[in-house]
């Protein structure tokens, strides 16, 4: 916090509110591939220093020859320091509410798919560009904490299966 205060803040800075969607690609350490996310954000830059983004997406991955599929619509909010005006850092947590679909093998050995909600988090490293006056783009990477018990389908395919994940994100940003 002291650091904080040590930056340029401006008294007379407002507000901006920026919403939009966003794309990237994502892979858990132990996924069998990369895949697709989709999503939508919404930032807040706070301070010209500060700011502060929700966003909300929708991501899929296998594990073990098709033994599990894992459907994840996870609701995030980051906390956001530029340390230059375009770019930026951040530290934040992620509500999960995942779908484990297991293979038919392992539903009709009482294996049946189920839905969780677990607490995850994550840190961030972007860069942010103004196209306009009322549009920027962003891009960044983002390095995801979540301890999924996956020890329970008995298959030593699955065994000690790592679900932590990064991904690489692309949006649009429209200026509100």
């Amino acid at each position: 916090m002291g650091i904080l205060l040590l930056l340029p803040w401006s008294a007379n800075s407002q507000m901006n509110v920026y919403v939009g969607p966003h794309i990237g690609i994502q892979k858990s350490q132990d996924a069998q591939n990369a895949n697709n996310l989709v999503g939508a954000t919404i930032r807040l830059r706070l301070l010209p220093v500060l700011g502060a983004e929700s966003d909300i997406g929708y991501r899929q991955e296998k594990y073990g020859s098709d033994a599990l599929t894992v459907r994840s619509w996870p609701v995030t909010i980051t906390g956001l320091i530029y340390p230059l005006p375009i770019i930026y850092g951040g530290l934040g947590a992620g509500w999960y509410n995942t779908t484990f679909d297991y293979a038919n093998i392992y539903n009709e050995t009482g294996f049946g798919d189920k839905t969780t909600h677990k607490l995850g988090w994550h840190l961030v490293a972007g860069i942010e560009l103004p196209a306009s006056p009322k549009i920027n783009l962003f891009g960044d990477i983002r390095y995801v904490f979540i301890d999924y018990n996956l020890k329970d389908v008995p298959s030593a395919v699955l065994d000690g299966v790592n679900a932590n994940f990064y991904s690489i994100n692309f949006g649009v940003l429209f200026r509100l």
